[in-house]
């Protein structure tokens, strides 16, 4: 099993900066799936950015060049970095890992196996 916790939501103006952070603890497999999502109030789930195994990343649209996904193996722990933030950005994020590595599917959900709790991030205008 595979435990995830998030950590670094909050409350910031329109234009701020957040930094996510997931640490992960149990079975780490070597070469895994990790993500963050979110989830806005009345809306479904949506990927935000997944990190492959080997270090490359995939962004959803809305969030690239402003957001940046990185991992510190020796950690064990998934941030996420975001700039210029959006009132739109308000949401709840949780971080997921797969058992394998990333692929197409995954900014979906798709092959994400372990979900954390989730962080509150509220942006105001």
């Amino acid at each position: 099993q595979v435990q995830l916790v998030e950590s670094g939501g909050g409350s910031v103006q329109a234009g701020g900066s957040l930094t996510l952070s997931c640490a992960a603890s149990g079975h780490i497999f070597s070469k895994h799936c990790m993500g963050w999502f979110r989830q806005a109030p009345g809306k479904e789930r949506e990927g935000v950015a997944v990190f492959y195994s080997d270090g490359s990343t995939s962004y959803e649209d809305s969030v690239k060049g402003r957001f940046t996904i990185s991992q510190d193996n020796a950690k064990n722990t998934l941030y996420l970095l975001m700039n210029s933030l959006k009132p739109e950005d308000t949401a709840i994020y949780y971080c997921a890992a797969g058992r394998y590595d990333c692929y197409s599917g995954s900014l979906n959900g798709y092959g994400m196996d372990y979900w954390g709790k989730g962080t509150l991030v509220t942006i105001s205008s």
